[in-house]
């Protein structure tokens, strides 16, 4: 598989300790991050990938696989590509990559860091924290007429009722294409997973230690799912980002790159 990563090299002194892999949201890429790359590599060597269909990377051949299978279709041949031990940051649908990565793979895990990420994207009778089903069936019907229209969209929902909407918004379009257009088949692989993929029955299992990280006004994951992570991973902690909504390494860069460098620095 060609998968593209970037390496910021550390930039410190002395030993830098375990590398930490960024991973980004669905329809989005590794350049996504370039805002607290430089910061994180004054500590550590960081890497930065582009997951399959997007951005630099390769798609991955079509698969049969639905629901969490399609989601280990993904995880699988990513993980397969890094030795470790690594530090897992994942942001958005990256974190519901990381924690399956880190259940199926827990030896190249180290510890992880989910940003604005939840267990389960779809609203269903046990759990409110979340999107209905019925904007998830719309978006999927959207990209299938105008997929770039519907992740300008995407980006918009993103950033509503952060403090820094408009200049968080405007940072995130520049970003979108940067590195080319997604390919259709990832995009919509993403959205099956956010619809069927539900890793709530999971969380108990998840041995490493977990850095919760969700934004105080996130409309897409509401904080309440980071809470929902952060009360029932075993050993995970958790730091709320004031006036942050889904994005908040790019609108509150240093409370971001502190909250990650504590986390790390932290021996348990």
């Amino acid at each position: 598989m060609s998968l593209h990563v970037d390496h910021y090299p550390y930039q410190g002194a002395g030993s830098s300790g375990t590398p930490l892999l960024l991973i980004h949201g669905w329809g989005m890429h590794g350049g996504m991050w370039k805002n607290v790359t430089e910061r994180l590599s004054a500590h550590r060597d960081v890497y930065v990938v582009d997951l399959p269909g997007h951005g630099y990377s390769k798609a991955l051949r079509p698969s049969q696989a639905s629901g969490m299978g399609l989601l280990d279709a993904l995880v699988d041949p990513v993980a397969a590509q890094f030795d470790g031990p690594l530090i897992l940051c994942g942001w958005s649908l990256g974190g519901q990559v990381s924690l399956r990565w880190a259940l199926r793979h827990p030896q190249q895990v180290e510890r992880l860091i989910l940003v604005a990420s939840t267990p389960c994207f779809v609203r269903q009778q046990d759990w409110r924290y979340a999107l209905s089903m019925e904007i998830v069936e719309d978006f999927a019907e959207n990209l299938r007429q105008n997929y770039a229209q519907t992740l300008k969209r995407f980006l918009s929902l993103q950033m509503r009722g952060s403090e820094l909407e408009r200049e968080t918004l405007a940072l995130l379009r520049d970003a979108l294409f940067s590195r080319g257009e997604p390919d259709i088949t990832a995009l919509q692989n993403g959205l099956d997973i956010q619809r069927e993929c539900d890793l709530r029955s999971s969380l108990a299992q998840v041995t490493q230690s977990v850095l919760v990280l969700p934004g105080e006004h996130d409309t897409l994951i509401p904080p309440q799912a980071g809470r929902y992570l952060a009360e029932h991973i075993p050993r995970a902690r958790l730091v709320e980002i004031k006036g942050a909504a889904h994005a908040p390494f790019l609108s509150h860069p240093e409370i971001f790159v502190d909250a990650v460098m504590g986390f790390m620095r932290d021996g348990n």
